[in-house]
C-alpha cells in the first residue's frame, strides 16, 4: 500500500459517541414521559429503524431523526415525542470518544490532512466540530451530496479530491456496513474500528486493518506512512 495523504473518518460512532448520544436523548425523553429505559432496547430498536428511514428518498438529517423519535417511540410503546426534535437538538452535544482528540493531533502533527464523511447535515456537524481540536481539509455531509452512505456518493466525493488517486486517501470508519464495505469496494485504504468487537460478515470485503479504537487507528496510519517513507 502506497502513502496516504489525507485520512477522512466517519463522525458519529467513529470519532463521537453516537450510541452513548442516542441513548442520552432518549433517557431524556424517557425521563419526561415518566418511562423506564433501557439502553439496549433503546439501541436495537434505533438501529433497525435507521436505515429504514433513511431508504425513502433523500431527506435531511433532521427529517431522518424525526422520523426515527417517531418510529423507536412506537417500537418502544411510547407515546409520541412530548418535544419534538429532541434527538437533533441533543446531537451537537454529542461528545468525542476518549481517545479521538489524542488521536486526531497525532495524524495532523505527522503532516497528514484529514476529512470528515458524515451522513449528517451541515449544521448539525458544524456543531459537532467545535470538540473536535483540529482543522479538517474536507467535509462532505449528506446534505452535501444528497445521499447516506452505504451509497457510495461520499467516497466518490472524497476521491474527486485527490484527483481520482486512491493511494493518496485512507478512510477510517465504526460501521461495517456504512463505509468500510462502501469504501474496500471502491478499492480505498480502510481501517476499520471495530469498536464493538462485531464479526466479519463472510460475504463482504475485508477492511485493509481492523483495530479497537483510534489510538491503535492513528499508530498504524504511522506506521504505514513510515513504510512508505522508506524508514
Amino acid at each position: 500500500m502506497s502513502r496516504p495523504e489525507i485520512v477522512t473518518f466517519d463522525c458519529y460512532g467513529t470519532l463521537i459517541d453516537w450510541n452513548g448520544g442516542i441513548v442520552g436523548a432518549f433517557a431524556g425523553e424517557g425521563r419526561r414521559q415518566g418511562r423506564q429505559v433501557d439502553d439496549a432496547i433503546v439501541l436495537a430498536a434505533y438501529h433497525v429503524a435507521e436505515p429504514r428511514a433513511q431508504q425513502s428518498g433523500f431527506s435531511t438529517y433532521r427529517e431522518v431523526l424525526a422520523r426515527l423519535e417517531a418510529e423507536v417511540a412506537a417500537e418502544l410503546g411510547w407515546d409520541p415525542p412530548a418535544e419534538p426534535g429532541y434527538l437533533a437538538e441533543s446531537l451537537p452535544d454529542w461528545m468525542p470518544f476518549s481517545e479521538t482528540n489524542r488521536a486526531l493531533r497525532r495524524l495532523a502533527d505527522s503532516g497528514l490532512a484529514l476529512g470528515i464523511l458524515s451522513n449528517i447535515d451541515n449544521d448539525l456537524l458544524e456543531g459537532t466540530l467545535r470538540h473536535l481540536e483540529v482543522e479538517f481539509e474536507l467535509l462532505v455531509t449528506a446534505e452535501q451530496v444528497r445521499s447516506y452512505k452505504p451509497a457510495p456518493t461520499h467516497f466518490e466525493r472524497a476521491l474527486e479530491h485527490v484527483d481520482g488517486k486512491r493511494e493518496r486517501l485512507l478512510h477510517v470508519a465504526q460501521s461495517y456496513f456504512h463505509d468500510v464495505r462502501p469504501a474496500r469496494s471502491l478499492d480505498i485504504t480502510t481501517v476499520w474500528v471495530n469498536r464493538l468487537a462485531e464479526k466479519l460478515p463472510p460475504d463482504g470485503p475485508s477492511p485493509s486493518a481492523m483495530v479497537a479504537d483510534l489510538a491503535e487507528a492513528a499508530a498504524w496510519v504511522e506506521r504505514l506512512r513510515d513504510a512508505g517513507q522508506g524508514r
